[in-house]
């Protein structure tokens, strides 16, 4: 196949849906398929043109004159390329691949990640439309995407080409028990409900302390929470790290307390590290985590429920070990492998149905 992803950037800044589209690219090259991705670029191409992943540069950025530019630019690519797949992963890009396709020069994939957003029903401009989980696909057909366009590839993230080996990471010499998250530091991530809840059961586990790993808009206002409670020394901000395995690997507790989350990647990556997981319940995160078998889940925005169950892991080593353990089970289905070959499946459907309707209309 000829396959073409379309994305914003591919910058490595932790960003879930860069990640996805980079996996699927490498891996699909790997395979002997032709692919490029267009963006505006990034530190992930260097990983690309390892795979043999050709890319091309494109300024998506909203403003008519640049949009211009881009639809001129992006025809060119095509009209080089002859792509029989375009896979777009944001929102910029499936108006681009949608508007610009002269008749049925190629299929038209989408991958919706964030379905809370708006404007992510733009992706149903797609023929087929992945979910990367049964909540988001559910959600989708409640906002109007037709059910017959949708199709669930949950993410994976384990043996990524982005990442070594878990062995080869070498662990953190965090202080312990160490509580710990790899998140963007944005409201909707739940930062804000756990500092609040670290803070409530600080006071009685004075050797805990917190990791807060990630980047964001809203780091300020977290970092001026920290510093009002009276354990600020215990809550360490660590800024975006390229190797967060290694906080996974030294935490003994991993936190996602997000409000909406359709389907972290991190939650896979916690479990191979073999953190004890809590979690809220919310969107794909129970799915992540096998509905609860491989990690706890609480109510989202509810810090007293949080710390609750923090304060029961901290006070029971044998249910701490529990958890550990459990999250490490039933890793199989967490492989990128799997994503790679279900998003290879969703291709050639349509690809197959394309010709069927060719050949029906040479009948004609």
């Amino acid at each position: 196949m000829r396959i073409i992803h379309i994305l914003n950037h591919v910058q490595e800044i932790g960003n879930g849906i860069v990640n996805v589209a980079v996996d699927l690219a490498c891996l699909q090259a790997k395979t002997g398929h032709d692919v490029a991705v267009i963006s505006a670029g990034g530190e992930f191409e260097a990983l690309l043109a390892v795979y043999g992943v050709k890319h091309y540069y494109l300024n998506q950025s909203r403003n008519p004159i640049n949009m211009i530019k881009a639809a001129m630019h992006y025809r060119a690519i095509v009209q080089e390329f002859q792509p029989q797949i375009v896979h777009a992963h944001m929102m910029t890009g499936i108006v681009l691949a949608r508007t610009l396709r002269n008749g049925r020069g190629y299929a038209l994939v989408s991958t919706v990640h964030n379905e809370f957003q708006r404007a992510s029903l733009l992706m149903g401009l797609a023929e087929r439309v992945i979910a990367v989980s049964k909540a988001v696909q559910t959600s989708m057909v409640q906002r109007g995407i037709p059910e017959k366009k949708l199709r669930v590839v949950r993410n994976g993230t384990l043996g990524s080409p982005r990442t070594r080996q878990l062995s080869e990471y070498q662990p953190l010499p965090l202080q312990r028990p160490a509580i710990a998250t790899v998140a963007g530091m944005y409201k909707r991530k739940g930062i804000a409900e756990l500092i609040a809840a670290f803070e409530q059961i600080a006071q009685d586990f004075p050797q805990v302390h917190l990791y807060l790993v990630g980047n964001g808009p809203d780091r300020e206002l977290f970092v001026a929470q920290a510093q009002a409670t009276s354990v600020s020394s215990r809550i360490h901000f660590e800024g975006f790290q390229p190797e967060p395995q290694r906080y996974l690997l030294s935490g003994d507790i991993f936190v996602l307390a997000s409000h909406r989350d359709p389907c972290p990647l991190v939650l896979s990556e916690a479990r191979e590290a073999g953190a004890a997981i809590v979690a809220t319940q919310v969107d794909g995160i129970p799915e992540a985590l096998d509905n609860g078998e491989a990690g706890l889940l609480v109510p989202a925005q509810d810090s007293h429920a949080l710390a609750e169950t923090l304060v029961k892991l901290l006070s029971s080593p044998d249910m701490l070990k529990e958890w550990k353990q459990r999250s490490q089970q039933n890793l199989d289905w967490l492989n990128v492998a799997r994503v790679h070959q279900e998003t290879l499946a969703v291709y050639q459907e349509l690809i197959t149905l394309e010709e069927e309707e060719a050949r029906e209309m040479e009948k004609v």
